[in-house]
């Protein structure tokens, strides 16, 4: 993909990323809006419109910390809007003299204006449908029903697949979709040339540049409807990916736009009602939409008038062409097409500036309901429109009737009357064509991370994040999945320096910090531990996050007591929290097994994917002695993460007690070849080496082993019992003593091996470590 700085239709991105964020925000999709707003503030940092959007997004969320470090920022870099926003996220947070300082700031500022001179953008009383369906999928999520969470899932992403959260929940549950049925591919976009005669071209109308962000006056209820036909999609199969606008302040008010929605079933094409939107005017600079565009000039130069035209749309003439299919889902009302069902072309309408359209003899009856129920738009002269305009309406028809019977045939544009006004709008429609494969292309790599995420995959994932432009690689989004996938992979040194940037670049982010916090567990790191539970605490007392990793802080410091009752309460601060739940387990593990069994279920019913609660089940089951059981538990857990070296090593311990040392063989050694670092399954593997007499390969790994971990005392002594196997009592006898010095207490395990013949040390009873 091309890197942000050398893209030409940044403006008609910029206007696609407030469409979708606003739309969002209205629709109380909260995560949605976040995803969105940080692509364009990404691809946009000095734009305050962009700053002020991800700041209200991240207050929506409930982060006020992160969204006052956005707007915190020098004095002589704020506006009116930053200090708006400040005002807000103080008041979030309890600081109630700083809010009214800044607000008594604002409007000491020169530029200061009153709302009622600032632009609006229309008030959406109701979401629409594929909004509702996927917060109804949201609240049976967090309900326990996956089966109703996925159902609305899908529904909402065949209405919209932009609905971000709808696509993280389907992989949060485990029904995860395909990525080419949600996002196929598209071709590249085709800017218009030029006809090579006098035929008109099947081009589908975009002078405008309105795109997808004309505001629907006719369907207050309804945020993601296509407001306007694909510009200039030569080819593309598949129905509008968008989320139309609700922002109206980037056109004058002095247009009127007449629209064209896609009949569904048993629809007959009609226009939107001429109910007018309840409209609020915005409280601070942060909630404006785009700044308006100049009027063109009342001179009547040909030129402007004709692009001026171009902008209106009727119904006049609707074209006939078979109604776009509905989605698989069996939603039959919605006017939005699925993505991933639909291959027809989208209906294409007619550009007309004229008050009255003459009917053909082809359409008559139909044209004269329509206009007798369509609303009457603004009155324009004749005397603007001239044969050139008619032209160019006749050859940006996507369908047009044949030569014998289409009145505007013999006058379509050929190259000798191609003006600029031609080249204008293509080159306009093109670069929006542009911007819709950008934004799609964006959104197709974060699925296809995301969805390899889900399923473990890490290194696809990694794979497919490295795609993306270097701006958004080091977004906070990216930089948690990065972290996410190494840490997935056992990379802890990896993981922990994605983790670290990531708090550099968010300090005060509490999403993923569970992740990090057992990260520094594992890698016992005493001090970070403690400064980042202390922060997080500071943050949200109330948060999950904050006291698992208190928890983990304790458990390190072996205060097993302490550690359960920081888990317990993470768990009472978020019951969905499927995470606390199992580290309560692993806490109580080697004192209460039954309490631990308990934990882990309880995590299950939160999550039946967590595949480390199903990890903790089998461990219980295996100190108890239950090995078909443990070894169930552990083959669930590694069909969820079947790239889990660790895993694959349990499962080989479990069939290995039952007596199948070649099948525990083959899964030792594919864990080995998963992770090669991984000193854990190499060590297990050279145990079960011992045990079938394969002395050569088991002094391999040991000696390995002992290179990368020479201060462990189970290594060496593996080490040394396996040369008095070989029969190499001097090296066998150096190496005790090395074990002897480095654990004391094994003076007993070694003066036992000492004491037994050589062919009962590689006998299982033997097997100290």
């Amino acid at each position: 993909m091309a890197e942000p700085a050398t893209l030409s239709f940044q403006p008609y991105l910029s206007s696609r990323f407030k469409a979708l964020v606003w739309s969002c925000l209205d629709s109380d999709l909260t995560k949605t809006a976040v995803f969105y707003a940080e692509r364009y503030f990404a691809m946009d940092p000095q734009s305050h419109e962009a700053r002020h959007l991800y700041a209200t997004a991240l207050l929506r969320q409930g982060q006020p910390h992160s969204a006052l470090t956005l707007v915190k920022i020098p004095r002589e870099q704020q506006c009116i809007g930053c200090l708006e926003l400040k005002a807000r996220c103080c008041t979030t947070l309890g600081r109630h003299r700083q809010a009214k300082e800044a607000l008594e700031e604002s409007m000491r500022d020169v530029n200061f204006a009153s709302s009622a001179s600032a632009p609006s953008r229309p008030a959406r009383p109701f979401p629409d449908e594929a909004a509702l369906r996927c917060r109804s999928g949201n609240m049976s999520l967090k309900g326990n029903q996956p089966e109703d969470a996925s159902v609305s899932f899908r529904q909402a992403l065949a209405l919209n697949p932009l609905l971000w959260e709808a696509f993280e929940g389907l992989c949060a549950i485990g029904s995860i979709p395909d990525i080419d049925e949600l996002f196929p591919s598209r071709p590249p976009p085709i800017k218009r040339t030029p006809p090579e005669d006098s035929l008109p071209k099947p081009i589908v109308p975009t002078a405008s540049g309105a795109g997808f962000f004309t505001p629907d006056t006719g369907n207050a209820g309804n945020l993601f409807r296509p407001t306007h036909p694909l510009p200039f999609r030569i080819g593309t199969a598949g129905p509008s990916d968008s989320i139309a606008t609700n922002d109206s302040s980037i056109y004058p008010p002095e247009i009127n736009f007449q629209q064209v929605h896609p009949p569904g079933r048993s629809q007959t094409l009609t226009t939107g009602s001429t109910q007018p939107h309840a409209s609020r005017p915005l409280s601070s600079a942060d909630e404006a939409g785009p700044v308006a565009k100049k009027l063109r000039s009342a001179a009547p130069q040909p030129e402007m008038a004709r692009s001026s035209k171009t902008l209106k749309i009727t119904v006049d003439e609707p074209l006939e062409k078979p109604p776009i299919p509905r989605s698989a889902s069996g939603i039959g009302k919605s006017n939005i097409p699925s993505l991933a069902s639909s291959t027809a072309t989208r209906r294409s309408t007619r550009l007309n500036s004229g008050t009255t359209s003459k009917p053909s003899k082809h359409h008559g009856p139909k044209n004269a309901t329509l206009t007798s129920r369509r609303r009457q738009p603004h009155l324009r002269s004749r005397s603007m429109e001239s044969d050139m305009d008619e032209d160019f309406q006749a050859a940006y028809s996507p369908s047009p009737p044949s030569v014998a019977h289409s009145p505007r045939s013999e006058t379509s544009p050929s190259p000798s009357n191609w003006t600029s006004t031609h080249e204008q709008a293509a080159q306009e429609a093109y670069e929006w064509e542009l911007a819709e494969q950008y934004l799609y292309d964006l959104v197709r790599h974060f699925a296809s991370a995301t969805r390899a995420l889900s399923l473990y995959d890490s290194p696809k994932c990694l794979a497919e994040l490295e795609k993306l432009p270097y701006v958004h690689q080091t977004t906070p989004w990216v930089l948690a999945m990065i972290g996410r996938a190494h840490y997935e992979q056992l990379e802890y040194t990896n993981a922990e320096r994605a983790f670290r940037a990531l708090r550099q670049l968010q300090p005060y982010r509490l999403l993923d910090m569970e992740i990090y916090s057992t990260l520094l567990w594992h890698l016992q790191r005493n001090v970070e531990l403690s400064f980042l539970a202390q922060e997080l605490l500071s943050i949200d007392p109330r948060s999950s996050q904050a006291w698992i990793a208190v928890g983990n802080l304790f458990s390190l410091q072996k205060e097993r007591a302490q550690a359960l009752t920081c888990f317990r309460r993470a768990a009472q601060m978020d019951p969905s929290c499927a995470y606390a739940y199992t580290l309560s387990g692993h806490e109580s593990i080697d004192e209460d097994l039954e309490k631990a069994i308990n934990f882990f279920q309880s995590a299950l019913r939160a999550d039946p994917r967590h595949y480390n609660a199903w990890y903790g089940l089998g461990t219980c089951y295996l100190r108890m002695s239950k090995v078909r059981l443990a070894e169930y538990h552990y083959r669930k857990s590694v069909e969820i993460h079947p790239n889990n070296a660790v895993l694959l090593g349990c499962v080989g311990m479990a069939v290995e007690r039952r007596g199948d040392r070649d099948a525990a063989f083959v899964l030792f050694d594919r864990a080995v070849d998963l992770a090669p670092e991984n000193a854990l399954v190499r060590y297990r593997r050279a145990k079960i080496l011992i045990s079938m007499k394969k002395y050569a390969a088991a002094v391999k790994d040991l000696e390995m082993l002992r290179s990368s971990s020479p201060e462990e005392s189970n290594v060496v002594f593996q080490l040394a019992k396996v040369y008095r196997l070989i029969g190499d009592d001097v090296k066998s006898a150096q190496l005790l003593a090395i074990a002897r010095d480095i654990s004391p207490k094994s003076v007993s395990k070694i003066k036992k091996l000492l004491d037994t013949v050589k062919d009962e040390a590689g006998d299982d009873r033997m097997d100290e470590g």
